[in-house]
């Protein structure tokens, strides 16, 4: 999962994908913006087949966040 969203992340926000740990946070240490937020979560919905609230793309501070997300709305 973690290459997927790697992929997401480097395609749309032209993020180094060296970066892109768990850990990473996404605006401080991959430089994401809250435009590029909005471009991922779409991304995110079409690859993985989800949809991603307002509210849940605020909480969203880390890789991680994003993978913990993603796993408890594919079970």
């Amino acid at each position: 999962m973690l290459e997927r969203i790697t992929n997401i992340l480097v395609e749309t926000a032209n993020v180094d994908a060296d970066k892109v740990k768990p850990e990473a946070t996404l605006k401080e240490d991959l430089g994401i913006d809250s435009l590029d937020s909005v471009e991922i979560v779409l991304e995110l919905e079409t690859e993985f087949d989800i949809k991603i609230e307002d509210e849940e793309l605020q909480g969203l501070k880390t890789v991680n966040d994003i993978i913990t997300l993603i796993e408890r709305k594919t079970k």
